[in-house]
């Protein structure tokens, strides 16, 4: 195993960063290090743990080799979405998702309501991708009315506490595994967009595909965006 840096060379590192020998400066410079470090290291074991459910490994086998219950392991890994990391963009997809199952009169929140949700960020990467792709708002709208009708008005979404569908609550989670298989610390709607392909049996995987765009095409388009504005 590689191993991470020791105690010396973290505390040298910290020390580096704070640019002070006052010591409540290399506290604060601390803090916030080893705040990213545990973020980004519960990132990267969200990633492997989505990747053992992704491979049909139960709860029970992954609770056993993180040597906590299979209840503890659930909560952690299936039952909480974290958008510590998504943009400020993403953050308004993932709203925007709650004003369309809203408008659709649907009172869950689904995968389907995401992918419709892109269309509110036209510059976001996800949408030009997808309308580059012939995938357009009206086409998709067609595509979710077919397979998920418009319900009978009732009791709007509570914004703060949205029913996530599982469908839904595999894409958002899944957003953070793309985005650190891509070596990218922060979920763009890009991310979000490529974590439709992790929930295979998904309706808006289903009508991603049945659209044209497979993962391969999805993700070279996003790379070409990615590779445009890094120039």
């Amino acid at each position: 195993m590689t191993p991470g840096p020791d105690l010396q060379q973290l505390i040298t590192t910290i020390k580096a960063d704070a640019g002070s020998d006052d010591e409540l400066a290399q506290l604060a410079t601390a803090a916030s290090t080893i705040s990213e470090l545990t973020s980004t290291g519960d990132a990267a074991l969200g990633f492997f743990v989505d990747r053992a459910r992704g491979a049909g490994k139960s709860w029970v086998e992954i609770s056993a080799v993180l040597g906590v219950s299979k209840q503890a392991a659930h909560k952690r890994f299936a039952d909480a979405t974290s958008f510590d990391r998504f943009t400020p963009r993403t953050q308004s997809v993932v709203r925007a998702a709650v004003d369309v199952a809203n408008g659709r009169n649907q009172h869950f929140v689904g995968a389907e309501h995401v992918l419709l949700a892109f269309f509110t960020q036209p510059q976001a990467i996800a949408t030009q991708v997808l309308v580059g792709r012939g995938l357009t708002e009206q086409t998709l709208y067609q595509a979710v009315d077919a397979v998920s009708p418009v319900g009978e008005a009732g009791q709007p979404i509570d914004a703060q506490n949205p029913p996530y569908t599982r469908g839904a609550t595999h894409v958002l989670q899944g957003a953070v595994a793309s985005a650190l298989t891509l070596g990218h610390n922060y979920v763009g709607t890009e991310h979000l967009l490529l974590a439709f392909y992790r929930d295979t049996g998904g309706i808006g995987t289903k009508i991603l595909q049945d659209q044209g765009l497979d993962e391969d095409t999805a993700l070279h388009d996003i790379r070409a965006f990615l590779d445009q504005l890094a120039k």
